[in-house]
């Protein structure tokens, strides 16, 4: 994972044959943008997409906020064009579908070297597959391994309902033993983990209570197919001042000289210990991310396309 630690709160796809879409982007403050080449895509606008994307990626201000683009799958005819035309523009990363396997990584790792690719582009797995959920202890595994960065889990909800033919409903009881599975991969091995999107994007209490559901569970955040859902996303993955102010105590206790060499101490009658730490110091940087929005461009953009 990276060095520098970066807010993954809303994670916006956005489709990548929509100029409109792609130009109103600028003005959204939603944490990552996936320019998506698959899905969003037809057949016969594949290759039109990716040379907009390239566009807007090249040309487009999107301020500070983290740029991935999601290919289309490696053993599709696209995949090889997809990585060709994008990875000179060095984005954040790659988001790949269907990833399966370890050796899914490992592929993707020689595909970006074949290009060309500066290891500073990360690799995202899309964790929608039955197998997936069941290997994903060993794709994570490989965020060790050298070149490029395995640098999260997304996970493919929708695919996973689909390939196993469960009823999620508004719960997800059916599922979160793979949401849990998926997160306990990420954090054994340091990556990030992004829950999957919620279809119905004008039943705002239902989606609130999914973002909800997402930060309990322990995700870094939440992926999202509408621009109204950014504000709630961004909302509920950021710690509130009462989270905050606990956290800051955790860290002030610990950096006390005489607590130097303790695991435990003791905060306002209560037990806490140095692992506490990390999550503290985690949940601080988001906080302070929160407070400086990726830098917006003039509201004239969203009109452009």
């Amino acid at each position: 994972m990276s060095a520098t630690f970066r807010p993954r709160r809303s994670v916006l796809f956005l489709p990548g044959g929509n100029a409109r879409a792609l130009s109103k982007a600028e003005t959204l403050p939603a944490d990552v943008l996936v320019f998506d080449l698959e899905d969003a895509v037809t057949p016969e606008n594949k290759e039109s997409a990716r040379r907009m994307v390239a566009s807007a990626i090249a040309e487009r201000d999107y301020g500070e906020r983290e740029l991935i683009v999601r290919i289309n799958g490696l053993d599709s005819r696209w995949a090889a064009g997809d990585i060709a035309a994008v990875v000179p523009l060095q984005p954040d990363g790659l988001l790949v579908p269907k990833i399966s396997r370890a050796e899914d990584v490992r592929r993707v790792r020689a595909a970006l070297r074949a290009a060309g690719a500066e290891t500073n582009v990360a690799i995202w797995a899309m964790m929608e597959t039955p197998l997936a959920v069941l290997n994903a202890a060993a794709i994570a595994a490989t965020s060790r391994d050298s070149g490029a960065p395995l640098e999260g889990f997304v996970i493919g909800t929708n695919d996973l309902a689909a390939e196993t033919e469960i009823r999620p409903g508004p719960d997800r009881a059916p599922m979160l033993s793979w949401l849990t599975t998926c997160l306990l991969a990420a954090r054994a091995y340091g990556i990030s983990i992004v829950d999957g999107i919620y279809n119905d994007f004008n039943n705002a209490a239902g989606f609130a209570a999914e973002c909800a559901q997402a930060r309990m569970l322990g995700m870094d955040g939440k992926s999202l197919i509408h621009p109204n859902q950014v504000e709630v996303c961004n909302t509920t993955f950021t710690p509130t001042a009462e989270e905050l102010a606990w956290a800051q105590s955790i860290l002030a206790a610990f950096d006390r000289p005489e607590n130097a060499g303790k695991q435990v101490v003791a905060i306002s009658g209560r037990t806490v210990e140095r692992l506490h730490a990390r999550l503290a110091r985690r949940m601080v940087a988001t906080a302070h991310a929160a407070e400086r929005p990726p830098a917006l461009a003039p509201p004239a953009a969203a009109s452009e396309g």
